[in-house]
């Protein structure tokens, strides 16, 4: 009896072919990302030693015994020039600083987009371009008149000081006008027939809508006003108010009774003010990615 099982063709593997681009991006990336940690790297690791070692040698690339003892006497001691504020204090005036300056123009931008989008104002538009043109005059341009207007008003060494005159902010007013003019006219509508007012509207409708946009701002606004060293050392002359940006330098500034700087602290302050911008950054980035990409509702 004839064998009538059919014979699988043999398939041929062809070798795979190296994707020489692919590996290039990759090879840009990871050098990238290194030299991007290098910095990092280095004050961690010279944050471990003592002050006598850091002044006499530099930067250090090894690990050495002092890490608990300057990261503690950075936070917890009391120093500066006035031995009567630590990190912990910088610490607490850096998150005030953060937090009042994102939420401020959190609710400034929001309120002037609605208002520039949602009032048929006649100077609507022209209102807008104004306010977007303060992008052309950044802080280093108005400071002076700023400080003069804080300092008449007796407000430096204050938080108020700190963060009110930082608040206006023509980015955050372009992102939620954007954002607002992407709201189906019909939802207004529908809302005008149920009898709500404009403040109804605004808080029970456009402001859940506008969480992923609020996220986004926040976090770019959170991050600017973190890093701001230029406005809080003009305003501040108090080291109560210090935040930790402000405070590195001053660490370096003080001396002990050897004459020789506490780098090893000031590094470790650098290391405690990078971490709440990266947390947050990271922890919230698909909110981030989402809020300035999501447009159609």
């Amino acid at each position: 009896m004839a064998d009538t099982t059919l014979e699988t063709p043999a398939v041929t593997q062809h070798p795979r072919r190296i994707r020489w681009e692919t590996i290039g991006d990759h090879v840009v990336l990871i050098l990238g990302s290194l030299l991007m940690m290098m910095p990092p790297l280095l004050a961690l690791t010279t944050a471990s030693h003592d002050a006598v070692t850091i002044h006499r040698e530099g930067l250090q690339l090894a690990l050495g015994d002092d890490l608990g003892k300057n990261f503690h006497a950075a936070m917890f001691e009391k120093g500066g020039f006035t031995q009567t504020v630590d990190g912990t204090l910088m610490l607490m005036n850096s998150f005030i600083l953060g937090i009042g300056f994102a939420v401020g123009k959190i609710i400034i931008s929001m309120m002037a987009a609605y208002a520039i989008v949602y009032f048929r104002l006649r100077f609507a538009t022209l209102a807008f371009w104004v306010i977007f043109t303060t992008l052309l005059l950044p802080l280093e341009v108005r400071i002076l008149p700023s400080y003069e207007a804080i300092q008449k008003l007796g407000l430096t060494n204050t938080y108020t000081g700190l963060i009110v005159p930082l608040i206006a902010s023509a980015t955050g007013t372009f992102f939620f006008r954007q954002f607002f003019m992407s709201v189906p006219e019909e939802l207004a509508e529908a809302a005008r027939i149920d009898g709500a007012g404009p403040w109804k509207f605004f808080v029970d409708i456009l402001v859940p809508l506008s969480r992923t946009m609020i996220a986004a701002i926040f976090i770019i606004m959170f991050v600017f006003g973190w890093n701001q060293y230029l406005w809080p050392t003009l305003i501040t002359t108090d080291e109560s108010f210090f935040t930790l940006v402000r405070g590195i330098k001053q660490i370096v500034l003080s001396y002990t009774d050897s004459q020789i700087p506490e780098h090893g602290q000031a590094l470790a302050l650098a290391i405690v003010a990078m971490i709440p911008p990266v947390v947050i950054v990271v922890f919230f980035q698909n909110w981030f990615v989402k809020g300035l990409t999501e447009s159609d509702k």
